[in-house]
C-alpha cells in the first residue's frame, strides 16, 4: 500500500504529486535523506519541488546537489512527466513545514501555524504551541478568550502546518546541529550580543 494515499497527506498532496513521491522517496531514502514534501508547481514551465532533510535534521548543501543528481536520474529513467519542467531540491529551512505526524512530536513545545481543509468549531486556523501527538490526532495549545486550552485535530483534518520562525526555534536549531556535528562554531565570527552603547 501507498505511503501517500491518504488525502490528508501533507508531503504530497495531488496524485500527480504522490506518484512523483512513490518514484522519488526510495532514491532519497537509498541515500539516507527523508522526503519532507514534494509539490509539481504550474506555470510557464513546470517546476517541481523537493524538500529534503537528514531524519536528524540538517542538510547541507553538497547532499542537496547529491540528491538532485540521484533523483534526477530515477526521473529520467521513469519519465513520468510528458512535459518539460525544472527540478529544485531544497531543505526545509528552520520554520520548517510539518508534513508527517512525526513532525508535530520532534517540534512539540514549538509555535506552529496549523489550516485544515474544513471548518472546525467555526475556523480553519490555527496558531499556538504544539504538544505532540494521541492517538493519530495533532495536539496544539491555542490562546481561547486569554486562556490556554489544548485541542486535538485529526492528521487527516490538516492541510497546512508550519513552524513560526522564534528566537526559541532558531537557538534549539542550532544547539542540535552543533551537537550532531553539522555546525562548526570555529567557521564562524564571534556575533556580538550586547546592546550597542548609544554614548558615542
Amino acid at each position: 500500500m501507498s505511503d501517500f494515499g491518504s488525502p490528508g497527506d501533507l508531503v504530497a498532496r495531488t496524485a500527480i504529486d504522490r506518484r512523483l513521491a512513490e518514484i522519488v522517496k526510495p532514491a532519497v531514502e537509498a541515500a539516507g535523506f527523508e522526503l519532507v514534501r514534494l509539490r509539481l508547481m504550474s506555470g510557464k514551465t513546470r517546476t517541481l519541488q523537493i524538500m529534503a532533510d537528514r531524519p536528524e535534521g540538517g542538510i547541507e548543501i553538497d547532499e542537496l546537489g547529491e540528491i538532485t543528481t540521484l533523483v534526477g536520474a530515477v526521473l529520467d529513467v521513469e519519465d513520468p512527466l510528458e512535459d518539460a519542467y525544472v527540478l529544485e531540491v531544497s531543505s526545509p529551512g528552520i520554520d520548517r513545514p510539518l508534513t508527517r505526524l512525526k513532525d508535530f512530536d520532534t517540534w512539540s513545545g514549538h509555535e506552529a501555524r496549523i489550516e485544515t481543509s474544513e471548518l472546525i468549531d467555526g475556523r480553519r486556523r490555527f496558531k499556538g504551541t504544539l504538544q505532540g501527538t494521541e492517538d493519530g490526532e495533532v495536539l496544539i495549545e491555542i490562546d481561547d478568550q486569554g486562556e490556554p486550552v489544548t485541542i486535538g485535530l485529526q492528521f487527516d483534518w490538516l492541510s497546512d502546518a508550519k513552524l513560526i520562525l522564534t528566537d526559541e526555534l532558531i537557538e534549539e536549531t542550532l544547539r542540535a546541529r552543533k551537537s550532531a556535528g553539522v555546525i562548526n562554531e570555529t567557521d564562524f565570527d564571534d556575533i556580538e550580543t550586547e546592546t550597542a552603547s548609544e554614548e558615542e
